[in-house]
């Protein structure tokens, strides 16, 4: 696509050492001279009457009222919490008091094109309240922008509007085939961890008997169901003091649930520990690292092996590691509908806590030893394929996210001239949507 766009003819100096070189013809202007970022209004939960409306809270829709506060169509911008997220609407919304909001009252320019720029300007970067974050108001109004002519911004956000389509088809299009490619993996793990199947021959095995649990049905004859306190020990981790949080390099690597993803363990958001940490709460290769504690109900009871590079560093208070002669088995046991099933069974809506007597009565199909070698080769083997092409999915989707993300910071600064009279009028209509209500 970059191919087909060509740079102004003439260009000049935006004045903005970071903005550069703008057409000759646009402006560098401060924000608050195109819109006014307006308060969204107080509605408690309580307050709410049941209608249509969409209510939007800083991280985006939180519900639905009988009635609006803004005209469609409005862009919501999170002021409070996950302040400087940009949300655009096409209908009436209401907007909640952790909120800004545009829509035609408060500003004369194109309100997509508007869209496209607070969404470059990257809000979520302005604070000055450290205690709760939060976007101000005054900072951002002086933000120092480009600004075309109103028939450049229609025409700017009528080829974003195109391109973004067409790149968000394609991620929809890899998400899609991700999500059979792991249910496919998943498939073929329930199946072998929980006896479907025999490995060695692809078919059930000759004999089965009741399981005692309702919904896992029949095991093999000769498995064994145990509850994992008898399988291995479980271990919480360390608690730790904030004045102890030191430099990367400078002390020991707690991990947390943030550096838990996808079944593995991730370089992310880290923290490291001034402090003494005692050597059976020191990570091994092939340890268990659940988390067994979280604000958010879906994170608890996600889980990663520990591997050779994240041995040998400590876990936090709310991160709990399991030990066992097994845990080759266990992994995958751990990777499957078993797991989950249980752990889930024991949150409620106000504790999203899994202790160590709810992770001990989880019960496990348990195969002999050397059948659970069996077992595991197999599953390595069968899954190696489908982690890969997930793996480079995923990958091609940061790309292309990465992609759109600069294609709208150079249209919007002016760096492409894509024949603003010609090919940009004769793009389709594409159809615009909520963000909460996109196909």
């Amino acid at each position: 696509m970059d191919a087909d766009l060509k740079p102004y003819d003439r260009m000049k100096d935006s004045g903005v050492e970071w903005l550069g070189d703008v057409p000759a013809h646009w402006q560098a202007c401060r924000l608050k001279r195109i819109c006014r970022l307006s308060y969204g209004d107080s509605l408690t939960d309580d307050s709410r009457v049941s209608g249509e409306v969409l209510v939007y809270g800083s991280n985006g829709v939180v519900g639905k009222h009988n009635k609006a506060n803004t005209i469609a169509p409005c862009i919501v911008v999170g002021r409070k919490g996950s302040f400087g997220k940009v949300n655009w609407c096409s209908e009436r919304a209401f907007a909640i008091d952790t909120t800004f909001f545009v829509d035609a009252r408060f500003s004369n320019a194109d309100m997509r094109w508007l869209y496209y720029l607070l969404g470059w300007l990257r809000l979520d970067a302005i604070t000055k309240d450290s205690a709760v974050p939060g976007l101000d108001r005054g900072d951002t109004y002086q933000r120092l922008v480009p600004l075309p002519s109103l028939t450049e911004q229609t025409a700017i956000a009528r080829f974003l509007d195109h391109a973004t389509d067409r790149i968000d088809r394609y991620i929809q299009t890899k998400e899609k085939l991700i999500a059979l490619l792991e249910e496919q993996q998943q498939v073929v793990v329930h199946d072998a961890v929980t006896g479907r199947i025999d490995v060695r021959t692809g078919s059930p095995y000759p004999a089965y008997r009741p399981s005692s649990i309702e919904w896992l049905g029949d095991v093999p004859a000769h498995w064994e169901v145990k509850r994992l306190r008898n399988i291995g020990k479980a271990l919480i981790g360390i608690t730790y003091n904030p004045d102890d949080v030191v430099e990367r390099g400078k002390g020991i690597l707690v991990l947390r649930a943030s550096n838990v993803r996808e079944h593995r363990i991730i370089d992310a958001d880290n923290v490291y520990l001034r402090c003494q940490v005692p050597e059976r709460l020191l990570t091994r290769t092939g340890d268990i690292l659940i988390c067994s504690r979280s604000g958010s109900r879906a994170l608890v009871g996600k889980n990663a092996v520990i591997d050779a590079n994240s041995a040998g560093v400590t876990f936090g208070t709310f991160m709990t590691v399991f030990r066992s002669a097994s845990n080759e088995f266990l992994r995958f046991a751990f990777d499957s509908t078993l797991f989950e099933r249980q752990s889930g069974a024991f949150l409620t809506s106000t504790i999203n806590q899994l202790t160590l007597s709810m992770l001990y009565s989880i019960r496990i199909p348990f195969p002999p030893r050397a059948e659970q070698t069996t077992i595991v080769r197999y599953l390595e083997d069968e899954t190696q394929n489908a982690t890969r092409a997930i793996a480079r999915k995923r990958r091609e989707i940061e790309l292309l996210r990465e992609y759109r993300t600069r294609l709208i910071a150079d249209v919007v600064t002016g760096k492409f001239d894509f024949d603003l009279q010609g090919s940009a009028a004769d793009l389709p209509e594409v159809a615009l949507y909520t963000n909460a209500r996109r196909p």
